[in-house]
């Protein structure tokens, strides 16, 4: 029986989530805010020195346990200088183009305290600069903050506290529409955040028992790829990570049901984890599409390149736009809740991962049988078209 999940929750998670700050960097207070959720779910976090959470949600067995991954870290910006003119010229947090900053609302965290403020082309007056503010070019170089507070040099921004180095949160304006869609900035992931607190809500909700343990990861620097790198323990034998799946063209991606990553620039992801994965799509009746991406990693890519020897697999929810504008719909994340919560529940197939080494016996096999694949018959038994 399929594990119902919260929708008013879910969407309640995921409001609370974008009003909190946190470009990579300057996580804290999303930190003390998932932990506090967890526990009041009845979990206990653990935190990393620099706040990465781990909280355990025990099933029948330690060793081969399952871990659910996601992000509270977004894109953002830093301080490079502080111009001549009081005006602040800056640096991406993560990868994403000016062209997207161009008009944001943000907030410079300085050490005197926070400073809002907008980020404009270096040309924003057409009464001033007539068409070259058509001709200016796109990038980092060409915007700079405009504080709101009164500076017109860069002794009297000095002066208020700010510097070089602050952190700059851009706000996510999220909109949430009768229809089911949500437009803001950092779904990517605090929608995935919310998927796993709902899966979670779900599983204490209905006493749900699980094979093995699960480990809810909730990592804070996956957009400068960091990630899982250093969240995992021996007892994992797989990981599914949970983030957005770009719905462009030429991806198959799409902002409803799940988006299941076959491959992304760090390469394939895991075979069978993968297969299991659309097998339950398949089971549970949960709609689903396959993509591969060239330009994206994630946690899992982390976590490998750090040399942790688990089975990684990617669930997405289709997002328009990432990284810029996004927008995603409710059915996608339900969804992905859904077939994270049914992934959590599943029987063990691959029994010999519970050891980290073991011999051959009861290691995978992957098909090589050649298809059933005859030939029409109007082509005859010599493979010439009857004619």
């Amino acid at each position: 029986m399929s594990i119902e999940i919260d929708e008013a929750y879910l969407k309640r998670q995921l409001e609370a989530l974008l009003r909190i700050a946190s470009p990579t960097g300057y996580t804290d207070e999303i930190v003390h805010y998932c932990s506090g959720e967890l526990e009041r779910l009845g979990l206990k976090p653990e935190l990393t020195r620099r706040g990465a959470i781990r909280a355990v949600r025990q099933g029948s067995r330690r060793h081969g346990a399952r871990a659910m991954v996601t992000h509270l870290d977004t894109l953002g910006a830093q301080v490079k200088s502080v111009k001549d003119n009081g005006r602040l010229e800056v640096v991406p947090i993560g990868h994403w183009s000016a062209r997207f900053a161009e008009g944001a609302r943000v907030t410079v965290f300085s050490s005197a305290g926070s400073f809002r403020g907008t980020i404009l082309p270096i040309k924003a007056s057409g009464h001033t600069f007539n068409d070259e503010v058509d001709t200016l070019p796109v990038g980092w170089r060409y915007v700079e903050l405009r504080i709101d507070a009164v500076t017109t040099s860069r002794q009297e921004t000095l002066a208020l506290g700010i510097d070089v180095g602050d952190v700059i949160a851009i706000d996510p304006a999220p909109e949430f529409l009768e229809n089911g869609f949500i437009n803001s900035r950092h779904l990517d992931d605090k929608a995935g955040v919310a998927i796993a607190l709902a899966a979670i809500e779900a599983l204490e909700r209905t006493a749900a028992t699980t094979p093995v343990d699960t480990y809810w990861l909730f990592t804070i620097a996956e957009e400068v790829g960091v990630g899982a790198s250093s969240i995992l323990t021996g007892d994992i034998a797989s990981m599914l990570t949970i983030d957005n799946g770009t719905s462009a063209p030429g991806q198959n991606s799409a902002e409803f049901g799940v988006t299941i990553a076959m491959a992304d620039q760090s390469g394939p992801f895991d075979y069978h984890l993968t297969k299991k994965l659309v097998d339950l799509c398949q089971s549970e009746g949960i709609p689903y599409q396959k993509d591969v991406f060239r330009y994206y990693r994630s946690d899992s890519a982390s976590a490998i390149e750090a040399g942790h020897d688990v089975r990684t697999a990617l669930a997405t929810f289709g997002i328009d736009a990432s990284h810029g504008y996004e927008r995603i719909h409710m059915l996608a994340l339900v969804s992905v809740a859904r077939l994270v919560a049914a992934f959590a529940v599943s029987r063990v197939e691959i029994k010999r991962d519970a050891r980290e080494i073991s011999g051959v016996e009861g290691f995978t096999h992957q098909p090589t049988e050649e298809a059933d694949n005859p030939l029409p018959p109007e082509f005859g038994s010599a493979g010439s078209r009857n004619t």
